[in-house]
């Protein structure tokens, strides 16, 4: 019996030798296969794996052009302008219809006249530290009885008239204050398209308001708003009211009299035009010498060929160059040969692409040089020495 007991416990110690054993083999293979799965940290491999795995992508939200600064500083020298101006007008109940006047004339005489008022608002640009204001033309209008210029720091002030320019829609205001912030005058002739620009106004009576925008384009012709046109282009919000203001650039510079927009709803369709500053300051300085700007002239009218049926008429190629409409029998130019239905297409051997180009070019040719027109005539060559007239002198002319 007791061998029997003994011969039990050894044969359950042996297989719980056994036992431990077999387990004990299973578990170390799986010990050792999650020490290689896991290695020892190398230094090397923590770089190289850093460099083989690509980081995760980052959003990085581009910061726009700061203005801050060059606005702060620029809307101190633009002032809000209000032009009363009074016009005469009939009493008679028909006096706006065409059929009334030509029957009748303006009716004064009968239903008598009033003064009607309305008030012309705008904006401008302070230039001098003593007073001088440059605006638009049409902003002081042509019955202008008072101005008033509200100043940045809130000051109203009378602004008295030195004199305008209405080919090129520039005027020149007076201020009898002194001390004033002003904005430099700029180099517009330097202007790139795409170049970031501000526009500091007063838009529907808003003042100092800023946009930004940029260059659109330059050298803008045919758009209907001055005769002599070399505007700035630029998609900066310009609204009614902005008219007169400032147009700078990213140092602060005057680089534009803001003048106008295309629009065909009345507000902002990202189309606003500029006086160009180089422009303004001539005109600016003829006014203060002179009291009236010089500028050269000829003794006849031309006007752009606005289609090839026109061209085909005056036995032009193409529809480039400027068409001769009008002149005077007893004018220089008709003396040295010139002739109504003649195109220029070169003036001091330069192409002429259109009359306002022409327009542009004979206004800022000295007074008394002889320029060359080469013309065609009937499709032939012609070529003719005409002197540069002062615009006054033609003006008076015309006026007989």
């Amino acid at each position: 019996m007791l061998l029997r007991k003994l011969f039990v416990a050894f044969v359950l110690l042996t297989a719980g030798f056994v036992g431990g054993l077999v387990l004990t083999a299973r578990l170390r293979p799986a010990s050792e296969a999650r020490a290689e799965a896991a290695p020892a940290p190398d230094p090397v491999a923590p770089a190289q794996a850093r460099a083989a795995t690509p980081a995760p992508a980052v959003t990085v939200m581009a910061a726009g052009p700061d203005f801050t600064r060059i606005a702060g500083q620029a809307v101190k020298g633009v002032a809000n302008i209000s032009s009363l101006q009074v016009a005469r007008t009939s009493n008679a109940p028909f006096a706006a219809d065409p059929f009334f006047r030509y029957f009748f004339g303006e009716g004064d005489d009968v239903f008598g006249a009033r003064d009607r008022r309305s008030l012309s608002l705008g904006s401008g640009v302070v230039i001098t530290s003593d007073g001088y204001v440059v605006t638009n033309n049409h902003v002081v209008g042509e019955n202008m009885r008072e101005i008033t210029v509200a100043l940045a720091d809130k000051r109203e002030v009378r602004g008295r008239l030195i004199g305008t320019d209405p080919a090129t829609d520039i005027a020149l205001l007076k201020l009898n204050v002194s001390g004033l912030p002003v904005v430099p005058w700029g180099d517009s002739s330097r202007l790139q398209i795409g170049e970031w620009v501000l526009a500091i106004g007063s838009p529907f009576q808003l003042s100092a308001t800023v946009t930004a925008g940029i260059i659109s384009a330059t050298g803008r012709t045919n758009v209907g708003f001055a005769d002599y046109e070399d505007f700035i282009q630029t998609d900066a919000a310009i609204n009614p009211g902005n008219s007169g203001g400032a147009l700078v650039n990213t140092r602060g510079e005057l680089v534009g009299i803001n003048t106008g927009i295309f629009s065909q709803s009345g507000g902002y369709q990202g189309i606003g035009f500029a006086v160009p500053s180089n422009l303004a300051r001539h005109v600016i300085d003829d006014l203060l010498k002179y009291g009236e700007v010089r500028r050269g002239s000829i003794d006849f009218r031309v006007e752009s060929m606005t289609n090839p049926e026109v061209a085909e008429q005056v036995g032009a190629s193409s529809t480039r160059g400027a068409l001769v409409t009008q002149m005077y029998r007893n004018s220089a130019s008709y003396d040295a040969g010139l002739r109504p239905g003649d195109v220029v297409v070169a003036f001091n051997g330069q192409a002429i692409a259109d009359a306002a180009q022409l327009r542009r070019m004979v206004a800022d040719a000295k007074i008394g040089a002889v320029a060359t027109f080469k013309v065609l005539r009937a499709g032939r060559p012609a070529e003719f020495k005409i002197e540069i007239e002062s615009s006054a002198s033609t003006a008076s002319r015309r006026r007989r």
